[in-house]
């Protein structure tokens, strides 16, 4: 949150102007950068609207808890009001979004979605918005685990007239989705009191809310399961529900009209790309769609055919590999669900592919064509290995040569990482993927970062978290010989050796060897953690505590990152004729991405180990607690 008060504070302070400079100044120091303008502008109009609405209300007592950040999510709800019910004499809490539109229309083929003349592509409908946002707090706010009748949700357009808004109530309504206009203001009012007491001061309700735990998120490998079946196990949000309805209406169109069309949905780790990936793939499966969700990752679809379809085998068989479509006939698919697809290569073809089926086709124009909707979800900043070459120009090229329409919808919210936008910035910087070089980290309550002066020192805290109910993993760079792997029964060779610490590389087959998961089961199997993961298995997955070891293929040099292929044991990027500097940073900002709880950080390089320890902090050293 950036401010919290109760509602005669937030009035008086939004009147003398000082809540705006507090806001300003806390979302600096929480998030590293200013408000924009829209955003700064929406608080000084929409703020004070809110206040004087619980002040008339005679609500001046209730506690307003302002932008509000969801948990282990980098969105944030407007302003969550705390109370007491005024009849049942429960805790209450009312979700507030604040919209500014003078109007809004319902999307003609979605009522779940609208459009406002701001924006050229639709939005979410804010009714179906702050429902989801106390669907995300129920579920995430252990304050309100089973207690979801605690929770209510509106969205306030307080300059619009009915005449402009009316149409957005096409959705259901429900107590955790309402809509008031401006016009309705009394109706707004009485709904307020409705929810919260006039006579009971909410502070020490806000106080509950916020020390509710966090649950852990739910990651996605170990309920993929239910996901395909279910889809209501995790809550899509904002611009993530807008890009799982544009596909559903894609795909609606291309069998009412015999349309084709593709759709494209960038955005960062841990974005939600492949929750939605999964939530398209479940509804598709029980509307009898023909669909199938293909990537160009061994570990994570031979991960998703075992945990997702563990007892299923037609389910197992929804998962593919980019190049099973190179003899596919021309939209023999419905959908094509492409996760990963910055992991596209230039064709399909290896040394292993017939002469007959080597046709130089272009990977991307297999997977176009192979479907009447192709969606492809990708990540442009994650390509790792030469060959890479999955981006959203390359997409729109395809599709611009056969004449379709290709629609870009951008993920911003952030679930990996406890939802730190903060975290990943630092990481950006750090590495040189963003301007302004590496800056020191200051702790954001979501994420944990920490600096092991050894392996063994990072080993053991792990093992400490892992004691405590967390999963915990080491990677690193890859930048020790991967001897082959031993006979059932053997000891795996202990390939990455520091000093006197020697572990061994994860697995590269598809069978467990000594106690050792297969190698796509790395990232998912408790029976990991004794193996040290490189990029490979990691990419894709998540898991609680990260552990990092920076070998000598990056290391600081007085003010600068300088890189080294030479250090690099990977065949691949010591032969690449590429930007080898880049695949590198690339290779360690995954690695650095995978933890949802927090990262310890390693360096083989003690002038580079100095560094980290600098931006950490050296009292944020990993001993054991």
């Amino acid at each position: 949150m950036l401010f919290r008060a109760s509602a005669k504070t937030v009035a008086a302070r939004a009147l003398d102007g000082s809540l705006f400079f507090h806001l300003n100044e806390q979302h600096y120091h929480q998030l590293g950068h200013r408000a924009g303008a829209s955003e700064a502008r929406s608080w000084e109009r929409s703020i004070p609207v809110l206040a004087a609405a619980l002040n008339e209300a005679g609500l001046g007592d209730v506690e307003v808890i302002l932008e509000y950040a969801l948990p282990l999510n980098s969105k944030r709800a407007d302003a969550v009001l705390a109370g007491r019910h005024p009849v049942t004499g429960e805790p209450s809490y009312v979700v507030v979004e604040l919209k500014q539109w003078g109007q809004a229309t319902p999307d003609e083929d979605d009522p779940e979605l609208c459009r406002i003349d701001a924006y050229t592509h639709p939005v979410l409908n804010p009714i179906e918005q702050v429902r989801r946002y106390c669907e995300h707090i129920v579920n995430f706010n252990g304050a309100l685990a089973g207690q979801g009748h605690r929770v209510s949700g509106a969205a306030y357009l307080h300059n619009a007239t009915e005449f402009g808004v009316s149409g957005l109530r096409a959705v259901e309504l429900d107590d955790q989705g309402q809509l008031f206009s401006g016009e309705r203001r009394g109706e707004f009012l009485a709904y307020l009191r409705s929810k919260l007491s006039t006579t009971v001061p909410g502070a020490s309700f806000a106080d509950a809310f916020l020390s509710g735990k966090q649950a852990p998120s739910k990651q996605l490998m170990s309920l993929a399961a239910q996901e395909v079946r279910e889809r209501e196990q995790f809550v899509l949000l904002d611009e993530q529900q807008v890009a799982y309805r544009l596909v559903l209406n894609a795909v609606r169109r291309a069998k009412q009209s015999d349309h084709k069309e593709v759709v494209v949905v960038t955005g960062g780790p841990g974005t939600g790309k492949s929750v939605i990936a999964l939530s398209l793939l479940g509804e598709l499966y029980r509307q009898g769609v023909p669909a199938l969700h293909a990537t160009g990752s061994k570990a994570f679809t031979q991960t998703m055919r075992k945990v997702a379809g563990a007892r299923k085998r037609e389910v197992q068989d929804l998962f593919k590999y980019f190049n099973s479509f190179m003899t596919a006939e021309k939209n023999a698919l419905d959908v094509l669900i492409c996760d990963e697809a910055h992991r596209l290569r230039e064709t399909s073809a290896n040394r292993w592919t017939r002469a007959a089926h080597r046709t130089g086709k272009p990977q991307v124009d297999e997977l176009v064509d192979a479907a009447r909707v192709p969606v492809f979800l990708l990540d442009e900043h994650q390509v790792v290995r030469p060959g890479e070459m999955g981006t959203v120009s390359e997409i729109e090229a395809a599709a611009a040569k056969r004449g379709l329409a290709c629609t870009v919808v951008p993920l911003d919210s952030q679930f990996r990482c406890g939802g730190s936008e903060v975290y990943l910035r630092w990481v950006l910087r750090l590495l040189g993927l963003e301007e302004g070089g590496p800056v020191a980290w200051e702790p954001d309550e979501r994420m944990e970062l920490r600096t092991a002066d050894s392996p063994e020192e990072m080993e053991r805290f792990l093992e400490s978290r892992r004691a405590q109910g967390y999963g915990a993993r080491i990677t690193a760079g890859y930048c020790w010989p991967w001897s082959p792997e031993p006979k059932p029964g053997e000891p795996l060779p202990a390939d990455v050796v520091i000093g006197d610490w020697a572990r061994p590389w994860n697995l590269r087959g598809d069978r467990s060897v000594s106690g050792a998961p297969a190698s796509s089961l790395w990232a998912t199997d408790p029976a990991g953690f004794g193996q040290v993961g490189c990029v490979y298995t990691a990419q894709g997955f998540e898991y609680d505590w990260s552990g990092v070891i920076l070998g000598p293929d990056l290391v600081w040099r007085g003010d600068r990152w300088i890189t080294d292929r030479t250090a690099s044991k990977d065949s691949v990027i010591k032969k690449s004729t590429t930007d080898v500097d880049r695949l590198i940073r690339n290779t360690y900002k995954v690695l650095l991405t995978r933890g949802m709880v927090g990262t310890v950080l390693y360096s083989t390089d003690p002038e580079t180990q100095e560094k980290l320890r600098e931006l950490v902090g050296s009292q944020q050293e990993a001993a054991v607690v």
